[in-house]
């Protein structure tokens, strides 16, 4: 059977040859991008069956973990590092499916509390089992890997500035 091949290898070699000093970055860059779509395509694959998408699976989870249940939308959005209006339209999402509930918080009513709910609760925990199950899509991969890409992946992040 003919070898497949690498069309990001191939990318880097017409790099090389033109602009031998940025070739190693954007095959870097590129392949960072390739293995988000696969991940993301696995892992929503095993989210499905639940009606969640990540962002969705992600904001239950992050609900799930805190010792009341509850967060501010705003600090949510710092957590899980996206927009606000992204954390607004997944939690209204999650609110209509009764996984979440929204209100003012009672310490300052200017703050906006997402509350898991029971429901959402078990959701996020079959959820998760599911996605431990499946390794998060990279369950082939030996664990030392897995931590290496995630210290070589901080590196991205320091170097833009969004964590120490």
């Amino acid at each position: 059977m003919p070898e497949t091949p690498d069309p990001i290898a191939e990318a880097h070699r017409q790099w090389s040859i033109r602009w031998p000093e940025h070739a190693d970055h954007m095959a870097a860059v590129t392949s960072v991008m390739r293995a988000q779509q696969i991940l993301l395509s696995r892992i929503e694959a095993v989210l499905k069956p639940y009606a969640l998408t990540f962002a969705a699976y992600e904001a239950l989870r992050l609900l799930a973990f805190t010792r009341t249940g509850t967060l501010p939308m705003g600090k949510m959005g710092t957590r899980l590092m996206v927009h606000p209006a992204s954390v607004t339209n997944v939690i209204g999402r999650l609110e209509q499916r009764g996984l979440v509930g929204r209100g003012p918080s009672p310490d300052d009513r200017r703050v906006v509390l997402a509350a898991i709910t029971p429901a959402g609760r078990d959701l996020a925990e079959e959820a998760t089992r599911a996605l431990n199950e499946s390794g998060f899509g990279i369950a082939d991969l030996p664990a030392d890997q897995a931590a290496g890409i995630t210290t070589a992946l901080r590196a991205v992040r320091v170097s833009a500035g969004e964590v120490d």
